[in-house]
């Protein structure tokens, strides 16, 4: 199969929003590439049929306009280059390490033989497929740090917008009882279902195309949602519904500017604040549902 690679040059100052950027439009995971102590380059991957050339114009502009909010974006250069399966395997292997999470949890890409260090480490194997995620972003970081923090064990989960199925399978491993899984594109359920098989200690956990919570009406104990704003906001009140008195929510994908709005958008919901995670420009949320009576 033939990729596009899509290269951003831009500074670390604006790195974050450089990211937040190829997010919004798309980008899974990302390579990060240092080429001194002020600059870096940003590489993801989008199936070739793609017509991008638009796309990088637009970000190339965006990133530019950086200036306006005190960033300097450096080169602010966007490029575009084909690539076959054995080059963006190659690619994905040169730059994808096993990566220390948190205390306890290590990502591992599926091709390295990697040996917990300790009992207590747990391993999480990915293979980053068409870039549904690496499982090093901030947000993700944000949301297992969220996640250590609240789950005590035999908890029911939902995986909002699952990507690579690093949540789902983390969650498994913090003793949750039982995971639901979902993400609105077939190609990422197709991504996760690929990593669940490289975790069998994680299962079961069930995978589910599905738009956000639409048409789902279990309860659960804990929903998570590493998306991008513009569709958590619209997941609150379903969130709120989809949750046992006392269940918590967990939110990442939040840009600094963004936060203010989502969580407003919680408080509109029904939802309590309890605890705010930042690493970077980056924010992870923790918000439960009052009990009755509370």
């Amino acid at each position: 199969m033939e990729w596009t690679q899509l290269l951003v040059k831009t500074s670390m100052e604006a790195k974050e929003a450089v990211a937040n950027l190829l997010m919004e439009n798309g980008a899974g995971g990302l390579q990060e590439i240092e080429t001194d102590e002020q600059a870096v380059e940003l590489v993801t991957y989008f199936p070739a049929e793609q017509n991008l050339q638009e796309l990088a114009l637009e970000l190339e502009s965006k990133i530019k306009a950086l200036t306006t909010f005190g960033l300097n974006p450096g080169q602010a250069t966007v490029s575009l280059a084909q690539v076959d399966d054995a080059s963006w395997q190659t690619a994905w292997e040169k730059y994808y390490h096993p990566t220390r999470l948190s205390r306890y949890l290590t990502v591992v890409p599926a091709w390295e033989d990697y040996q917990a260090g300790d009992d207590l480490e747990k391993l999480v194997y990915l293979n980053p497929g068409k870039a549904f995620g690496t499982g090093t972003h901030p947000t993700t970081r944000l949301t297992i740090t969220a996640m250590e923090t609240v789950m005590r064990g035999g908890e029911t989960v939902i995986d909002v917008g699952t990507g690579s199925g690093v949540l789902a399978i983390v969650a498994k491993l913090l003793g949750a009882k039982s995971v639901l899984a979902t993400d609105i594109d077939e190609e990422a359920i197709a991504s996760a279902k690929t990593n669940l098989e490289l975790n069998s200690q994680a299962l079961p956990i069930e995978l589910k195309v599905n738009n956000l919570l639409d048409g789902i009406e279990q309860q659960v104990d804990l929903i998570l949602a590493n998306i991008l704003p513009e569709f958590l906001l619209p997941l609150m009140p379903q969130a709120y519904a989809n949750l046992n008195e006392g269940g918590k929510v967990i939110l990442s994908g939040i840009i600094s500017e963004q936060k203010a709005k989502v969580v407003q958008a919680l408080t509109t919901a029904g939802f309590e604040l309890e605890a705010s995670f930042k690493l970077g420009d980056w924010y992870g949320l923790v918000a439960q549902k009052p009990r009755k009576g509370e």
